[in-house]
């Protein structure tokens, strides 16, 4: 979606902008002067939180200077608390920073940011003109609180709105042929053990009349999915009881669950050997620029990028940047003014710098984008007399999942909590407890051999919840016209991330969407309060 497509739902008309397309061959970033008119401010970058250093271009000391910081630094600790000593950036201990300018920034390096910096990387090197500079910042390079490498690993097609059924059979075939997509050459081709076995969303009296209106709907998109009685049912899966049960879909093809590490490093090895540069760093805030003179509509031509463990910063130039920071998106949003807080939140929510000296008089803030974390468990447990080999993902209609792991008698599984009973996002800690009261009870209903089941293990991770409608956001919100937005997808982020990712390189590259149609999934439509509702979120 377009600059002016986004204009056009919005039903406003809007002056056409150059940000829906990468700058031009021999280009760089934009900078403060120029076509960009005079930039905003002049002062120093934004203050930041405890002591920082800024390097410039030159980062080696003259001979001996070293020597002698070094000795300085050893008599002024001598004089301090241990702590008040100042970080002195000798010659040894430089961190490595990203590069000063470059066309694009993607912040997050979850499967959607590397789905995205993949499809940009690969649309530079088929496309007539040079192959654009993107920047890809990550904080958490081990993934230890990244959501898709904490989620299940589902794929299924079987949902209510056209949109996410396309992305899925999109990703369904993006897997299929994934060694021609992703295989870098020399290297052994990717696997990402997709096990096609199928998702089993079971429905009772009150949701039967909605599941049957929504397999025509599946039919209709040539999706191939079973509607089963609940005679059909125990026939097919023996070992399910069918007590409340009215009726069953099945899919038969294009569904079941794969490896999400495995995806996200095919995808990342393979956008690096595009020429996709890669900085473990915090994004912690932006620099803007009037764009044409308009005060009131101002662009991002600096991203500010921390150091890690580390005070010392680098102002990247760039003309795009791409929120896919999954759970965070909202705090990254409101780290560009678009919130009605008073502080810019760095990517896991740490305060790093005050709004008012990141986007000075730009008008009235929005409502920032209501994309957060929300903590999910899953729970590894065993069961020999279990479903067996012929398990798919099953999804009860209290909500209660489970699915097969691995061929010896072990399964995973969980439940989303009502609103009122959200856990804390502080941590990733297991509740254990809930697994006894809330979900063991529904699976022991729904497949008796379960009674005696034993929990192996548990983790937990973060689910980005689109507070809005629970659906993605894929595009730009007009008051910031080259920070695109892509993530928010309430649990099926990780099945649409292939789809996903070429959209917002579609919009970036080429100005429009060539390959779904997914304009309604423009974030224009939480401004203008039309929420476009999926009925099959789990």
């Amino acid at each position: 979606m377009s600059w002016a497509i986004a204009s056009a739902v919005r039903g406003t008309a809007r002056p056409a902008t150059p940000f829906g397309l990468l700058l031009p061959p021999g280009r760089v970033a934009p900078k403060p002067a120029g076509r960009l008119g005079k930039p905003v401010f002049s002062s120093p970058p934004p203050p930041l939180a405890g002591r920082v250093s800024r390097l410039s271009s030159w980062r080696r000391f003259p001979a001996g200077v070293g020597d002698a910081l070094d000795s300085v630094r050893t008599k002024v600790g001598a004089l301090l608390p241990e702590g008040d000593v100042p970080t002195l950036c000798s010659d040894g201990n430089l961190p490595e920073l990203p590069p000063e300018e470059t066309d694009v920034v993607v912040v997050g390096g979850g499967v959607m940011g590397w789905s995205t910096a993949y499809w940009l990387a690969r649309k530079g090197a088929t496309a007539l003109r040079k192959r654009q500079r993107v920047l890809l910042v990550e904080k958490d390079p081990q993934y230890k609180r990244a959501s898709s490498v904490l989620a299940a690993g589902g794929i299924r097609q079987q949902f209510s709105l056209p949109e996410n059924i396309h992305m899925s059979m999109y990703g369904a075939f993006f897997l299929r042929n994934i060694k021609d997509h992703l295989t870098i050459p020399g290297e052994d081709p990717p696997e990402v053990f997709f096990n096609p076995s199928g998702y089993l969303m079971l429905a009772g009296e009150k949701e039967a009349a909605n599941m049957e209106e929504k397999h025509r709907n599946l039919l209709r998109e040539n999706c191939k999915v079973d509607l089963l009685s609940p005679t059909q049912l125990k026939t097919k899966f023996p070992w399910i009881n069918t007590e409340g049960i009215a009726l069953a879909t099945y899919g038969l093809e294009n569904e079941g669950w794969f490896d999400p590490w495995a995806l996200l490093q095919a995808l990342r090895r393979k956008a690096l050997s595009m020429g996709v540069y890669y900085y473990n760093g915090e994004v912690t805030g932006f620099k803007f620029s009037n764009w044409m003179g308009n005060s009131s509509t101002p662009i991002i031509h600096k991203v500010y990028v921390m150091a890690p463990h580390s005070r010392v910063y680098q102002p990247v130039d760039c003309s795009m940047v791409v929120n896919a920071t999954g759970a965070w998106m909202g705090q990254v949003a409101r780290m560009a003014a678009l919130g009605s807080d008073a502080q810019g939140l760095g990517a896991y929510g740490r305060v790093t710098h005050t709004l008012p000296d990141t986007r000075p008089e730009f008008g009235p803030l929005l409502p920032q984008l209501p994309i957060g974390p929300r903590k999910r468990y899953v729970f590894v447990f065993h069961c020999p007399d279990g479903p067996g080999l012929d398990c798919p993902l099953v999804v009860d209609p209290s909500g209660a999942y489970f699915r097969r792991e691995g061929i010896t008698g072990n399964y995973i599984g969980g439940m989303s909590p009502p609103p009122d009973e959200e856990p804390s996002v502080d941590n990733l800690d297991v509740d254990y407890d809930y697994f006894q009261e809330k979900v063991w009870p529904l699976l022991a209903h729904r497949v008796p051999a379960f009674q005696s089941l034993k929990v192996h293990s548990a983790w937990a991770g973060y689910y980005e919840h689109n507070e809005f409608d629970s659906n993605g956001v894929i595009g730009f919100l007009p008051e910031v016209p080259n920070l695109l937005h892509v993530g928010g997808f309430s649990g099926h982020g990780l099945q649409h991330a292939a789809a996903a990712g070429r959209a917002a390189a579609e919009i970036l590259a080429d100005g429009e969407l060539t390959t779904l149609d997914l304009r309604r999934l423009t974030p224009t439509r939480i401004l203008d309060g039309e929420p476009l509702l999926e009925d099959y979120i789990v």
